[in-house]
């Protein structure tokens, strides 16, 4: 969807219309949101409304801003099929296909594939209008301690 510039409570109003809730989040995700979710039938979706801050200096979204999105719903989604074990990314490849701009809402997904003991082969899509403008594969490994934990000398 576009949105209209300069119309930010509309695009709020039209995404809540549309079964969607901002999330806040802690650490870095919350600071490249807000993140946007959304329960479907097959799992959730993930959205994030482009701002000004979102953008590279050529006035479309910054891959890094992109490739945070698609990482942080591969985590989630490996999260929920490890029985909300932590999971850390260990190799993510991406190609970026086209450009998004401030006011757009781009919608992520994300599927596990395959599955080990402890490794997680994911695939993911970031889409504009229901057309691909990322696609990504990741491996992730689900922790068997929580990443605050120390182990004691």
């Amino acid at each position: 969807d576009v949105v209209q510039p300069g119309a930010p409570f509309l695009a709020v109003r039209q995404l809540e219309a549309q079964h969607w809730k901002q999330r806040a989040l802690p650490g870095f995700m919350g600071v490249a949101g807000p993140l946007w979710t959304r329960h479907e039938a097959d799992g959730w979706a993930y959205g994030l409304l482009l701002a000004p801050g979102h953008l590279n200096p050529a006035g479309v979204a910054h891959g890094g801003a992109l490739l945070t999105l698609i990482d942080h719903v591969m985590s989630t989604v490996a999260w929920e099929a490890s029985g909300r074990t932590p999971c850390l990314t260990l190799q993510l490849d991406t190609q970026l296909l086209a450009p998004a701009r401030a006011g757009q809402f781009v919608e992520a997904r994300a599927r596990v594939v395959r599955r080990t003991h402890s490794l997680l082969f994911m695939q993911g899509s970031v889409t504009l209008d229901d057309a691909p403008i990322l696609v990504a594969q990741a491996i992730l490994k689900a922790s068997s301690t929580h990443p605050t934990h120390r182990p004691s000398a």
